[in-house]
């Protein structure tokens, strides 16, 4: 582990992997730290360079003076430091889960960022920018079942009750969810300071999703990056209409179904690890695998499926 200084926040920064190897990023979501990726990094070690850092707020990292510096900007400074100290200077390639996603779309398609990323893996969060555009021109049975998934955060939103709700009910709610996915609580995950880390990240939603409501008229930017769109068929949180909402502006996109739940990582460590190192793998050279022929799509609506 090492420390990243970003701004006024200190970043935990953990490695595995030869360094010389191709570098793989993951990036966690809410209300998690990177030890949700535990068992996929220790499948993917062997064969990559795999970086992962508690986002500000959660885990090891501290949070920011002002509460209110969870906004895109500030988590894009984030991510631009951690790869000063750990790419040196190569391209890596992007994994991000939930919030993580989140932080992935907007970097793929932020210049002077989405220059140092070789690729992007998507799993379960699309870009900010697409859920404002999907809100404004999905289809209305879409937009509604998918209301319906997100009404939570409408609770994030409200001031002081979701601080309190973490400290009582919800920790008991996310392990029951945890066990129903098959990916019951483990030894590091949910981490310890789960209730500290969920009080802070719940300004993610407010300093993003208060401030950044409306689609811009021209849409998304293109991300002309590789991109591979992994849909986890049963995330209780997510679509799959607004999942593939991304795929508008995503020429060069493989998009793959995953028989899994949100937290698919640690329901199905050795599928997702795959699926990343497959992808990976084609991206630097690698003749592609039979099911990521079958996942490069060409239009809405094709997918190549896996579990």
């Amino acid at each position: 582990m090492r420390w990243v200084e970003s701004g006024d926040v200190r970043l935990a920064v953990y490695e595995d992997g030869d360094p010389a190897d191709p570098t793989v990023l993951l990036l966690h979501g809410y209300p998690d730290t990177h030890r949700v990726w535990d068992e996929v990094a220790a499948r993917l070690s062997g064969r990559f360079h795999v970086v992962r850092y508690d986002l500000r707020g959660a885990g090891a990292s501290t949070e920011p003076r002002d509460r209110r510096d969870y906004g895109l900007d500030r988590l894009m400074d984030d991510l631009r430091a951690v790869l000063d100290a750990v790419a040196g200077g190569r391209k890596v390639h992007l994994v991000g889960h939930d919030w993580g996603s989140v932080q992935g779309w907007e970097a793929a398609g932020r210049a002077g960022l989405r220059e140092r990323l070789a690729s992007f893996t998507s799993l379960g969060g699309p870009g900010g920018r697409h859920m404002a555009d999907f809100a404004r021109h999905g289809g209305r049975r879409d937009r509604l079942t998918q209301l319906a998934r997100s009404a939570y955060i409408g609770f994030f939103l409200i001031p002081v009750v979701p601080e309190l709700a973490w400290r009582s009910l919800v920790p008991r709610l996310l392990a029951r969810r945890l066990r129903r996915e098959g990916a019951p609580p483990s030894d590091g995950h949910p981490a310890p300071t789960l209730v500290r880390d969920a009080r802070n990240g719940l300004w993610l939603y407010r300093a993003n999703l208060l401030r950044r409501g409306r689609a811009e008229p021209s849409g998304p930017p293109v991300i002309d990056l590789p991109v591979q769109l992994v849909d986890a068929a049963h995330d209780p949180f997510l679509t799959s209409a607004l999942a593939g909402w991304c795929e508008r502006w995503t020429p060069r996109l493989w998009r793959r179904e995953l028989d899994a739940g949100h937290w698919a990582q640690r329901a199905r460590p050795d599928t997702v690890a795959s699926m990343i190192a497959e992808f990976v793998a084609h991206v630097e050279g690698a003749s592609p695998s039979r099911e990521l022929r079958r996942a490069r799509g060409d239009g809405v609506g094709r997918a190549g499926r896996c579990g």
